[in-house]
């Protein structure tokens, strides 16, 4: 069998302790209630039932209005007892209140401000990022000074067999292109005769093809392409 937990924290009140706490709460929150609806706010420190009682007590008293919508009474303050603020307290409150919406804004941007600078300083590097950077760097140095070292003292860094394999190797596949070119360029020529100008690069478009460029012009006429009868050589010359 199960048994509703009650609240033993809270004091149940009686008598005019309920109904001070009551007149008390209506005060602080000015705006309208229901009997429901303040015992529940209360917490149970004053049971619904009176709560109801001492709400028509403090209507009869004048120290609440009461109001009826169908069939739910709704209590409110009663507004003629509510301590009013004078007019120049009123003023310097809202003077204060200017303020203070200045003092916010500025805060809000020196925040903005602060943000900003911790953005960055967490972005820059420790001291232990810093020294790891430089190690590193300080080894890229050293490879770097060793690799230069054979051309400082004018070591060849390839022999003469691997110059004469590059050039072999040049003439063999330069050939090969040639060769490839002139087929394409005979069966090019037998398949576009027939057509129009517009018709062959519309074809050439649609199958996406490329021709040679002005780059590749240039390239056949130097000195690297200038003699294909005699072997291209690739080596560079010594000092």
């Amino acid at each position: 069998m199960t048994t509703k937990a009650k609240n033993s924290d809270v004091k149940v009140l009686k008598g005019q302790e309920a109904e001070d706490a009551i007149l008390q709460y209506m005060k602080k929150m000015n705006r309208p209630f229901g009997a429901v609806d303040i015992a529940s706010n209360l917490k149970g420190a004053v049971p619904k039932a009176t709560t109801a009682k001492i709400l028509v007590i403090l209507a009869e008293k004048g120290e609440i209005v009461q109001k009826t919508y169908g069939k739910t009474n709704f209590y409110v303050i009663n507004q003629a007892k509510v301590d009013t603020v004078a007019a120049d307290e009123l003023a310097a409150l809202e003077a204060e209140c200017k303020a203070l919406e200045e003092g916010n804004t500025a805060l809000i941007a020196r925040v903005k401000q602060l943000t900003a600078e911790l953005t960055k300083i967490k972005s820059t590097p420790t001291d232990q990022e810093l020294d790891a950077q430089l190690t590193d760097a300080d080894e890229m140095v050293r490879r770097m000074l060793d690799s230069l070292a054979p051309l400082r003292a004018g070591t060849s860094l390839i022999t003469t067999q691997d110059m004469d394999r590059i050039d072999a190797d040049w003439a063999r596949w330069r050939e090969e292109w040639v060769r490839r070119r002139s087929v394409f360029n005979s069966f090019w020529q037998l398949v576009t005769d027939a057509m129009p100008p517009q018709d062959a690069t519309a074809l050439a478009e649609d199958l996406g093809l490329e021709f040679d460029g002005s780059e590749h012009v240039e390239l056949e006429r130097g000195p690297l392409c200038a003699a294909p009868n005699k072997k291209t050589s690739l080596k560079r010359k010594r000092e």
